[in-house]
């Protein structure tokens, strides 16, 4: 959990919001006037306790969360309204710790493979002549191409090396393939080649919508696993991933 979840699990925004705007409880929301534009015969500003959101129906339809809202009604940035809101839900804030841009930067790196890496098998599945058992598969389970295309589901060839092949003449090298669980290795053998094989791909992503990994179902009437999941990695956290969650946010 984030400290800004964290932050928003412990007040209520009715609460908060309440301190400088007079609310009346109307249904499931709260009602009163906007304090962000003149208005005194319609009380147009909402409050919703179970989203933990406000928005005006009035002139300036404006809306968001409690940050948002004290951040427009104080004049304050992101980072003092933080401050105030920490202090006020009893979060200890951790000191800023100083960008790394080495680190950064190499982290933007994998998180761009995987960005192209999920293009690459949507576009195998949409065209490629070795994807007929891929698409066959996706219309016997009813898939629209609306939900391919929002879900971005994908077709890893059945190859050692098509994987490897493509992203290598991308610019990228195998420790880059390695690092985000597109390429496997057999130490003993001392080989290299492509993990996902002859499988649909689904991208998963982390709560801010960045591909950080891929599930992968076998297309193979008896293969093993049926189901193969990345690795853990520097972005592939499995025990703190929900799928879908970005889509829910």
């Amino acid at each position: 959990m984030t400290v800004t979840e964290e932050i928003k699990n412990r007040l209520d925004i009715v609460d908060v919001i309440g301190d400088s705007v007079a609310l009346r409880k109307s249904g499931r929301s709260y009602s009163g006037f906007c304090p962000f534009h003149s208005n005194t015969r319609t009380p147009a500003f909402r409050v919703f306790p179970e989203s933990q959101t406000w928005r005006c129906f009035g002139a300036c339809a404006e809306g968001g969360d409690v940050f948002s809202f004290v951040m427009k009604k104080e004049g304050w940035e992101f980072k003092e309204a933080l401050q105030q809101l920490a202090t006020r839900a009893g979060v200890e804030l951790e000191p800023l710790k100083p960008v790394d841009k080495k680190k950064k930067a190499r982290e933007d790196r994998l998180v761009d493979l995987l960005a192209a890496a999920a293009d690459y098998f949507h576009q195998l599945l949409l065209h490629a002549p070795q994807g007929t058992i891929a698409r066959k598969y996706v219309a016997d389970r009813e898939l629209t191409e609306e939900t391919l295309a929002h879900f971005q589901i994908g077709f890893a060839l059945d190859s050692w090396d098509q994987c490897r092949t493509h992203f290598t003449g991308q610019g990228y090298d195998d420790k880059d393939l390695l690092a985000v669980g597109l390429l496997t290795e057999n130490p003993d053998k001392g080989t290299r080649y492509d993990r996902f094989r002859n499988r649909l791909m689904i991208p998963i992503k982390d709560g801010n919508g960045r591909i950080v990994g891929f599930g992968a179902r076998t297309l193979a009437k008896e293969g093993i696993p049926k189901y193969l999941n990345s690795p853990q990695s520097a972005l592939f956290d499995k025990s703190r991933l929900l799928y879908g969650l970005d889509g829910a946010k």
